[in-house]
């Protein structure tokens, strides 16, 4: 599964904001295009070979990528030239099919995230000594307005994927709004970070690029590692995304044994592997449970896990929020329909399919990396329905306030401990699961 999360309507608001990505323009070349189109070759065969529903959803495949080539013949710009090859993978309105454009000659951060509380986007963390820190942004800040667009759960992820991906600003124009109410506006500065638009995987010279994707995988694995909190007899396992072996989660459940309470934080957790999936229901179910159905391009087969020889059997709380994705849904979804525990938090994302990535390349000892996720099956829970573009809503919802966020209060937490019957104060929950930033 797809590690990104819900991909609205991407064609729609590139055409929005057509003439502005036009006008931060890269000058494109006759070598630029005729690669850009080659690039459009290569994805829209993949998709018209490995896409799940060979019928499209009724979209006509071939005229949209017959539009998209027209439009790059015609471009000058190498921005809107990859603008195009995204829109027509968008028409598709799935939430895990979407374009991986070639990686720009520089990363660019913000020194700021954010996210949906309910149908309000509010400002989660600032990263100290940022300019958004120097400008004053603060956690609990409502984004109302992001470059000048209304913020909507509906239209976020393909604003952050044009303004972070598929074109990074040097800049956001922010209108905020304080726990108090006032207004203000803040123009903030991204950090610079130079790479190479290129990867030299040779290793000539002992200096190659391959180390430092190496170094990047280190960093990744201690960001995404499993986060334990007790509270007398109950464990809190935080569980960033869904990439554990069946070893790590035998060793999760371990710990979780030993408590008659456990509360699984899937809040901010994208997804991932399938297996790890079958992994974790296998660690709280004592039979084996049909997880969904995955009806691919060919065939119907279903997703079934087996339980763990020692698997936790107490109480169970599941955490999620907006950012709640993919196999964390479909986990949260299963606890509902099996009736094994509680779910707490807020409507999750919706965009629940199972993907492959197709990694591209263009050269060889110097390369040019795109890709496309692709999706190959949709999963129809037992109930009978999907979970895309309709998420899992809570047993009870319950979502932080902004003074919550202004003041580092963890109600969500709180509340569970408190189901299992324990009790802590959101100030203390807060204090779990600091945040943690990537090296600069």
């Amino acid at each position: 599964m797809s590690k990104l999360s819900t991909f609205r309507d991407i064609a729609a608001f590139i055409a929005l904001i057509g003439s502005a990505l036009a006008q931060q323009r890269q000058p494109l070349s006759n070598f630029d295009r005729d690669r850009a189109q080659g690039i459009l070759q290569v994805i829209s065969s993949e998709i018209k070979k490995h896409y799940y529903d060979p019928k499209f959803h009724g979209v006509d495949w071939d005229a949209k990528v017959a539009e998209a080539k027209l439009a790059i013949a015609k471009t000058d710009s190498l921005n809107m030239a990859m603008s195009h090859i995204a829109a027509a993978i968008g028409s598709l309105h799935d939430s895990h099919t979407f374009f991986i454009p070639p990686q720009h000659a520089y990363k660019l951060e913000y020194g700021f995230l954010y996210q949906m509380l309910g149908n309000r986007c509010f400002v989660t963390q600032v990263r100290p000594k940022s300019d958004a820190d120097a400008k004053g942004l603060k956690r609990g800040d409502e984004i109302v307005t992001l470059n000048g667009y209304n913020v909507t759960r509906e239209d976020l992820w393909s604003m952050q994927y044009v303004f972070n991906i598929l074109r990074p600003q040097p800049g956001l124009h922010l209108r905020l709004r304080d726990p108090a109410g006032n207004e203000q506006q803040v123009e903030v500065l991204a950090k610079t970070r130079i790479g190479k638009k290129v990867m030299d995987l040779t290793g000539g010279g002992g200096a190659s690029d391959i180390w430092d994707l190496v170094r990047e995988g280190e960093t990744d694995e201690h960001l995404m590692r499993a986060r334990f909190e007790e509270y007398g007899d109950i464990l809190a396992i935080k569980i960033p995304e869904f990439f554990f072996s069946a070893s790590e989660v035998g060793s999760m459940m371990g710990k979780a044994r030993k408590h008659q309470g456990l509360i699984l934080d899937l809040r901010n957790n994208p997804g991932g592997s399938v297996e790890t999936l079958k992994y974790l229901v296998g660690g709280v179910f004592d039979k084996e449970i049909k997880i969904a159905d995955r009806v691919g391009r060919k065939e119907t087969k279903p997703e079934v896990a087996k339980p763990m020889h020692d698997r936790f059997s107490g109480k169970l709380v599941v955490l999620v929020d907006s950012n709640s994705a993919s196999a964390a849904e479909v986990f949260a979804r299963l606890i509902q329909l099996e009736k094994r525990g509680v779910v707490l938090g807020d409507l999750t994302s919706g965009s629940v399919m199972e993907a492959k990535h197709y990694d591209e390349q263009m050269g060889s000892d110097t390369v040019i990396f795109y890709g496309a996720s692709i999706t190959e099956s949709d999963l129809i829970m037992s109930d009978g329905k999907s979970l895309e573009h309709v998420g899992v809503t809570p047993d009870e919802t319950l979502l932080p306030t902004a003074q919550d966020l202004a003041s580092g209060r963890d109600p969500v937490l709180a509340r569970a401990v408190e189901i299992l019957g324990g009790k802590i104060t959101p100030e203390a929950a807060g204090q779990a699961f600091p945040y943690e930033w990537r090296p600069e």
